[in-house]
């Protein structure tokens, strides 16, 4: 009878202690208490599972996916953050007084141009002399290939050789001083002066360049200054190798044996049309014989300029006299429609706008195979909705504001967060993004399966130092690379961020060697470094979000 007297009292008590221990709870560890593991392998088994078909950009895997990260967004709590809808009502409705109404969605909807070569694509060289003209015919992927613009053109312009092709403002060299390749078709060679001397002047400015890099100040350069078409070259490398009509005995790679070639996720280019043509020339490869035919009598030897410049730095740019190109490209095109999700916290201050992101598209499904892409990049994408969660959980509302997105296209060439930065959540101004892609996976060398990288732009040392202090106070355990830059760029969607002046964070974990293949499934992912990374996220955005911060002095 005793006992039972007691019982109540005690349960009171206890009820009362927990009461005061979850008010002493503060909001911050709240949220962080929400990034738990099922909650991170709950999503990611359903977003990188079959259903979703690889969420090949435009594909209805995608819309799947889309509209299943914006129902968890809705879940969670977010305002919706996309495009506004407009509903009108039936006659029999507007009849009864009904009025058309509108309101807004989680998507952010946009066309793409999807195109491809056509079947048609034609070069011929003209050799113009007193005696008269002479044009030789040559043969699509037999003697040249084109990686053709949006539209199908057709031209004939003269060819000058621009040595590299490079432009430098820091070192000063320029291969299209005093030479006008406007209009024109530019031959240059691949790589850069002193590429394998590492001992000339060459190799010292410019061998720190990444490949990617290269190909890219080329690309801009040669848009910049109106070239037509451009001829990258590099004399015995066999470029026509890949050309070969034939089929081997059988395709094998370490997912795939068969006697037909499996269809490509690459055989069609994508971008956002603009009110504008494509600036981009075109990219032309040729043979050897080719190459040799154009330079023919021009007194223009590759092997003396390459040994000469390596160490000189001159460059011998000059029009092949009395030599034009014919080129005619055919293109297939068509417009998708295609879908980012956006989801908000309205801050305090909703004129300053944190953005969280990360791609949700993948390669799709091929020949009955499935690209899953469980780390490239449902890993990312669910770091960003179980950030959502976590804020949402936490309680408080944040000073700033936090835009939550998941992009579409990032595969064909950051085209979600490239529109998504020209055409921001209210227009609102951007103060930072943070990116999340393949965020689960270990490096070879990473056998404590804790290491992880943070690029992020160098003038903000706060984003280091606030990495470093929450890792350590929070007991994460992470092993992260810092990795700094005057201007982030590179394949991920911080990139169109940072083009515009953005501070960007962007988190990675490993590029395991299942990366764009089939194989890339959920059961390699390593589940405590996965939500350790969405844990560091949340941390490090909850003090940016809540605090005033800026550029190191």
């Amino acid at each position: 009878m005793i006992m039972k007297n007691l019982r109540l009292p005690l349960l009171l008590a206890a009820a009362c202690f927990c009461l005061n221990v979850s008010m002493a709870q503060n909001p911050k560890q709240k949220g962080l208490e929400a990034i738990t593991k099922n909650a991170v392998q709950g999503q990611l088994e359903f977003l990188s599972s079959d259903w979703t078909e690889g969420r090949q950009t435009g594909a209805p895997g995608a819309y799947m996916a889309a509209d299943y990260i914006a129902s968890m967004f809705k879940v969670y709590g977010l305002e919706p953050g996309g495009d506004m809808e407009y509903i009108m009502p039936s006659w029999a409705e507007r009849m009864q007084g009904k009025r058309p109404s509108q309101h807004r969605t989680y998507y952010q909807s946009f066309n793409l141009l999807e195109y491809k070569p056509g079947d048609s694509q034609e070069m011929s060289l003209v050799n113009r002399s007193q005696g008269g003209t002479r044009t030789v015919n040559f043969a699509y992927r037999t003697d040249f290939s084109v990686r053709p613009s949006d539209v199908s053109v057709e031209i004939d312009m003269p060819v000058v050789f621009a040595g590299y092709g490079l432009s430098d403002k820091k070192s000063g060299y320029d291969d299209y001083k005093d030479v006008d390749v406007k209009g024109k078709i530019v031959l240059c060679l691949s790589g850069f002066p002193g590429e394998g001397d590492t001992l000339s002047k060459g190799y010292s400015t410019f061998g720190n360049m990444g490949s990617r890099a290269l190909r890219r100040l080329k690309s801009e350069k040669a848009a910049e200054l109106g070239v037509a078409a451009m001829i990258e070259v590099e004399p015995g490398s066999e470029t026509s190798a890949s050309w070969a009509d034939n089929l081997p005995f059988r395709y094998n790679s370490s997912n795939y044996e068969g006697d037909v070639a499996r269809e490509s996720y690459y055989e069609t280019s994508m971008e956002i049309p603009g009110s504008e043509l494509d600036r981009e020339p075109l990219r032309i490869s040729i043979s050897d014989r080719v190459l040799n035919e154009i330079i023919k009598d021009s007194g223009i030897d590759l092997g003396e300029f390459k040994a000469q410049v390596k160490n000189s730095l001159k460059p011998a740019s000059r029009v092949i006299p009395g030599k034009s190109l014919r080129i005619k490209t055919t293109v297939d095109s068509k417009m998708i429609r295609v879908r980012n999700v956006v989801g908000v916290i309205p801050g305090k201050d909703t004129s300053e706008v944190i953005v969280i992101g990360a791609h949700y598209d993948h390669l799709g499904k091929h020949d009955g195979w499935i690209w899953n892409g469980a780390d490239d990049n449902a890993s990312g994408t669910v770091g960003v909705m179980t950030l959502a969660k976590a804020f949402m959980a936490a309680g408080q509302q944040p000073e700033k504001t936090i835009v939550f997105a998941a992009w579409t296209g990032e595969e064909k060439g950051l085209l979600g967060s490239e529109y998504f930065a020209s055409h921001p959540y209210n227009n609102a101004g951007l103060m930072l993004n943070l990116n999340y892609d393949m965020i689960s996976r270990d490096n070879e060398d990473d056998t404590l399966g804790v290491k992880c990288e943070l690029t992020y732009t160098k003038k903000y040392s706060v984003l280091q130092e606030l990495t470093e202090k929450n890792n350590q106070e929070f007991g994460l355990g992470l092993d992260i690379k810092f990795k700094p830059s005057e201007n982030p760029r590179g394949g991920s969607d911080h990139t169109p961020f940072a083009q515009k002046g953005i501070p960007v964070m962007y988190f990675e974990a490993g590029f395991p060697p299942e990366y764009h293949q089939p194989d890339d499934h959920i059961n390699l992912v390593n589940w405590d470094k996965l939500t350790n990374i969405i844990r560091i996220g949340y941390l490090n955005i909850w003090d940016l979000s809540n605090t005033e911060w800026g550029p190191a002095e």
